[in-house]
């Protein structure tokens, strides 16, 4: 008999988006004729950009052609849409990411993952730190890999390093008070909506120049960024280049959540180390495991990505982006008004909201699931710092939101 992995019987019960659907599709079987809203999962509801629809449609007709028919395509992404990534979303803010130094996937979800296949670990390999609440992906597959202990019962793995991102921090975290090796970062931040300024990705990258650290900086919500003044890439600091690896993805910007394109940027100037001490090239390991264990996004995707870089993209693109902020400014100030404490909704599709007379983020899940027949997503799912929260997504119908938040304030009896 083949023997399993046991760390993943260390996972907690169930991962927290299928632990959502189990309980809505129960309650739904239970009350057949509710009409569920569900505000909960991050996944978009509006059409793709009409951009990329043409230049699919395009690329379909290209495949019935053998003289423009594609077969297996490189790796690490087509240059056409490499080169545009590179110009649009880093030269065009003064950041140096060289086109081979972007790699095409499937999805910065898959990445995020897989980039602990080039990075020690198990005993003696890398200490891990994450901000609490965090996106559970981060921490999931760090217990897979072997980099935790078990989980105790406020849910935090042993091994891992808890930094608390909470309202009386402004949901920025104070720099980790020991040396990790590993850092992940998420901004604008899933769940909470905070993003981070310049001062403090200047602090992130300084420690992390200081003690050899490597950020792992999720940037799959930067569209959303309202401030000019706020970075939308970690490449942005100076000094970021020789110690983060960035993800960003075309899910939420341009809807691409079933369409599946993202991509990740390692920088040919970043170093990890050998266990008898020698640095190696992070870049040159990527891309080994990246051509071995990946065969490329389809061509015909990666056509309407190359689209989002248009000028009818891009003007495209922003129409999608503010129609998901509008959404999430009816969020926040409806559920403001009514005496909800709420965070985020200004840089990031989610707002982060307190739970009401003291319940725990499943008891207010469930108030609003059987009550008001809205789902969200329990703050306690992303961490021990969640819990007291409630995060709810712009991703949905204007209709949708708006009959939400006026069934959350008529039928929950807030104020509170």
């Amino acid at each position: 008999m083949a023997r399993i992995n046991d760390h993943y019987l260390k996972l907690k019960a169930g991962y927290l988006f299928p632990e959502i659907a189990r309980r809505v599709n129960a309650f739904q079987q239970a009350h057949p004729d509710a009409q569920i809203i569900r505000l909960g999962i991050g996944d978009v509801t509006e059409p793709l950009p009409p951009a990329c629809i043409e230049a699919m449609h395009q690329a379909v007709d290209d495949m019935a052609r053998r003289e423009t028919f594609r077969g297996y395509g490189p790796e690490q992404g087509y240059a056409f849409l490499r080169e545009k990534v590179a110009q649009h979303d880093y030269a065009a803010r003064g950041c140096q990411v060289d086109p081979d130094e972007i790699f095409i996937s499937d999805g910065s979800k898959c990445d995020t993952g897989n980039i602990l296949d080039i990075l020690a670990t198990g005993a003696g390999g890398n200490t891990i730190a994450v901000l609490d609440p965090v996106y559970p992906v981060y921490v999931d597959t760090n217990v897979m890999a072997g980099n935790t202990g078990p989980a105790d019962a406020r849910g935090e793995y042993a091994g891992l390093v808890y930094l608390p991102a909470t309202a009386q921090n402004d949901f920025t975290p104070d720099l980790p008070d020991r040396r990790v090796d590993v850092v992940y970062l998420c901004y604008p931040n899933n769940p909470t909506g905070a993003v981070a300024s310049k001062q403090t990705l200047k602090r992130w990258v300084d420690y992390a120049r200081d003690n050899d650290t490597l950020i792992l900086f999720d940037a799959a919500y930067e569209a959303f960024i309202t401030d000019p003044a706020i970075p939308h890439s970690i490449y942005e600091i100076d000094g970021a280049r020789e110690v983060a690896i960035e993800f960003r993805s075309f899910s939420k910007n341009a809807g691409f959540t079933g369409t599946r394109c993202a991509w990740t940027v390692v920088p040919k100037t970043l170093l990890g180390r050998a266990a008898d001490g020698s640095r190696v090239s992070l870049h040159q390991l990527w891309n080994r495991r990246h051509t071995t264990k990946f065969n490329g996004v389809s061509y015909i995707i990666q056509r309407a990505a190359e689209a989002v870089y248009s000028p009818q993209g891009q003007e495209q693109v922003r129409q999608l982006v503010d129609f998901y902020m509008g959404n999430a400014r009816i969020i926040r100030q409806s559920l403001t008004q009514a005496g909800l404490a709420c965070y985020g909704g200004v840089h990031a599709p989610y707002v982060w909201v307190k739970t009401p007379q003291g319940l725990t983020s499943w008891q207010f899940f469930d108030k609003l699931l059987q009550e008001a027949h809205v789902v969200g997503t329990p703050g306690s799912g992303f961490g021990a710092s969640g819990e007291g929260y409630l995060r709810l997504s712009a991703f949905n119908s204007r209709q949708n939101v708006e009959e939400a938040v006026r069934r959350i304030r008529d039928r929950l009896g807030v104020p509170v």
